[in-house]
């Protein structure tokens, strides 16, 4: 049922009290953990319930998060319920993979029980940063009945494309280890003894056993099956309610915001903010907003049936860019602005062309050719423009999966720009607003059958600073298709298209436009097997289709987003750092980031982790390629602790990758485990 009949819900303050534990059973005999967020009446007054369900502990990682926010949600009206994933925290079972098709069904049954409640309207939403995020999207096209809607933070509807094991084809090799290193640590932490009792530590010395999730992910590089499953872009009318896209520029999920805004048919709105990855009252970097009342508002219009206007306000809202003096890394100044729709008749794709004199030469540039002239190189145009491939390109790339803080974000560009093929515009005479997705096609051959091309967006700044903007790439096996794969044959020109991230940034009259070009970019991209020499042909056509919007009369007519007005959610104690080591006489270069943080619950609990992810190659070498993933947690309660540390190393020869992992786990001061796999997987056309 509904509570149309009680509008003052939405701006009533309820008071609130939690449930710490409760046991929601499976049909298989399994039970879930949950925590739960009621106002102190729901039983005589039945609220909607939102739901978030995530591996990431609701006793420890995300316990002092969702104190700061699952109550005051509650406040409005709702029961806010943290439900562990089958096999972490405190749930039955074990996690062996990302969104199995058990974890979905799970989360099915999960909503029904929710909507079943006395407490319960009936109405139910889901919601969730990153993995709560994507199941959201996943479930919400298994169509439970009582879902109603959902808002789905930094997350995307295809897990090939954009998530932290591929992109453009190419393996992540800068998240690919680290990501399943850090869910091997997840994983191999215990129940905790307060809730579960003494089967605690029979269910621990079991999870110890799953196999690291990173071996299955390699074993598939194409986008096969294994990765079809769980991308609700194979079908977005699949989804049946209401689906709220959130997400930030400097996060690397921002493209599908604009998927699913164009690809779904169903009630749907977009919010892209100046931030990592990270939710949008936090702001980091960049202002935050008062995501509470945003998300109230679309939650009470959903779930309570309160006509507040919010579906009639513009499909998506955005932050565009506006960067004045010197490119201060964590600068993000700009405006919001609003889209009735997406794709938006305010953008158009603008022509760019690539020259043989290394000129990006624009609509307004004279449509003079450099045939037959000297290029920036020395070469002629008609041959083309020849690149040896530098391992070392793609250390100042910044992080993929960044949180907006300073060390995640890319540097100066120059030292990139200068191992790369650049191909830059005449000073701007106006601004120009880029919003949306670039293109890059590129007329291009290789020396080598397996090989692949990362292009950059920059804007160079008056003083010669180069600002990183987009940024793709693709593995060039993949360019007719990411299932049907095709060496390159040596020597031969083809036509590819690279499409870049999507951004919203104006570049300033004055400033130039660069588009950047290398065969290279480590450790985003594991290298290809041997050194790639790249050829361009700027006069095969080779250009950017560059999104350019205009203004639009609605601009700034909305009202502006405020700052929370509470206080940001308490982040644990933390220290990250990053930096990048050169070796001038063996030609090593090491990019190592390291963090380190500690939080202290409310029950007495402390948990402290650290970790360590170094990547390193040899100049001229790409065999070298080395990925090393260290973790350490530790969780105490009185006389009671654990303590499990994890290293995880991923290398590659001509023919195959070779992934190794390692757990050890103490009970206070003993060893009561330690497991180790070797995992050799072929490469396939990487």
């Amino acid at each position: 049922m509904t509570t149309t009949e009680q509008p003052d819900l939405s701006v009533e303050r309820r008071e609130v009290h939690e449930i710490e534990h409760v046991w929601i059973p499976m049909s298989d005999g399994c039970r879930l953990a949950a925590r739960i967020w009621l106002p102190d009446d729901a039983e005589t007054r039945p609220v909607p319930a939102i739901l978030e369900y995530i591996p990431y502990r609701k006793n420890d990682v995300t316990a002092n998060r969702d104190r700061e926010r699952q109550p005051e949600l509650a406040a409005h009206g709702y029961a806010t319920v943290r439900v562990d994933v089958r096999g972490s925290g405190d749930s039955d079972g074990l996690l062996v993979d990302e969104y199995t098709q058990q974890e979905l069904d799970d989360a099915y049954e999960v909503i029904a029980w929710l909507a079943g409640q006395a407490w319960c309207t009936g109405n139910v939403g889901m919601t969730g940063i990153s993995w709560g995020g994507f199941n959201a999207l996943q479930v919400a096209a298994l169509r439970p009945p009582a879902l109603k809607a959902i808002i789905s933070v930094c997350s995307t509807d295809d897990r090939y494309a954009d998530d932290v094991h591929y992109y453009g084809g190419c393996v992540l090799g800068s998240e690919m280890l680290s990501w399943a290193s850090t869910m091997l640590l997840a994983g191999a932490r215990p129940p905790d003894p307060k809730r579960v009792g003494d089967g605690w530590r029979e269910a621990w010395l079991e999870r110890l056993d799953v196999e690291p999730f990173v071996a299955s992910w390699l074993a598939h590089q194409p986008r096969d099956e294994f990765w079809q499953h769980g991308s609700v872009c194979e079908d977005m009318d699949a989804m049946d309610c209401a689906v709220y896209m959130v997400g930030g520029w400097d996060d690397a999920y921002r493209d599908a915001i604009l998927r699913v805004l164009s690809g779904y048919s169903g009630p749907r709105k977009g919010l892209i903010g100046p931030w990592g990855h990270t939710y949008p009252d936090s702001g980091v970097p960049g202002d935050p907003i008062d995501f509470l009342d945003e998300s109230v508002r679309f939650w009470d219009h959903w779930l309570k049936g309160v006509d507040n206007g919010v579906m009639d306000e513009p499909m998506l809202r955005a932050f565009l860019r506006e960067p004045t003096g010197e490119p201060a890394r964590a600068e993000r100044s700009g405006v919001w602005i609003s889209e009735p729709t997406w794709p938006a008749p305010s953008v158009d794709l603008q022509p760019w062309r690539l020259d043989g004199e290394g000129r990006l030469l624009g609509p307004a540039d004279s449509e003079e050719t450099a045939h037959g002239r000297p290029t920036a190189n020395g070469r002629r145009a008609e041959a083309g423009h020849h690149l040896l491939g530098s391992q070392a390109t793609g250390l100042e790339a910044g992080t993929y999966m960044g949180f907006g803080l300073v060390e995640d974000l890319p540097g100066d560009q120059r030292r990139e720009d200068g191992a790369s093929l650049c191909y830059t515009s005449a000073p701007l005479e106006q601004p120009v607003a880029m919003f949306g997705q670039a293109q890059v096609r590129l007329d291009l051959a290789v020396d080598r059958p397996d090989a692949l091309v990362a292009v950059r967006l920059c804007e160079v700044t008056d003083t010669g600073a180069s600002r990183l903007v987009a940024r793709g790439m693709l593995n060039l096996t993949h360019r007719h298709s990411h299932l049907d794969l095709e060496a390159m044959t040596p020597g031969e020109r083809t036509s590819v298209t690279v499409e870049l991230s999507a951004a919203g940034y104006t570049f300033p009259a004055g400033s130039r436009i660069r588009v950047a070009v290398s065969p290279t970019y480590w450790p985003w991209a594991w290298p290809s097997p041997e050194p790639v020499t790249l050829t361009v042909f700027p006069d095969g056509g080779s250009e950017l289709a560059l999104p350019v919007r205009s203004p639009q009369p609605d601009d700034g007519e909305l009202p502006a987003f405020v700052n929370p007005s509470r206080a940001a959610p308490a982040v644990p104690t933390a220290g990250g750092s990053r930096w990048v080591d050169h070796d001038q006489v063996s030609g090593r270069s090491e990019l190592v980031t390291m963090s380190a943080k500690e939080m202290n619950v409310d029950d007495g609990l402390v948990m402290a982790e650290s970790r360590r992810d170094a990547f390193a190659i040899v100049e001229g070498d790409p065999l070298s390629a080395e990925a090393r993933s260290e973790r350490s947690s530790q969780i105490t309660r009185g006389d009671w602790g654990i303590r499990v540390e994890t290293v995880s190393t991923m290398t590659a020869d001509a023919t195959t990758f070779r992934v190794t992992n390692a757990i050890d786990a103490y009970e206070g001061s003993t060893r009561v485990a330690s497991r180790r796999w070797t995992h050799d997987i072929p490469r396939d056309h990487v």
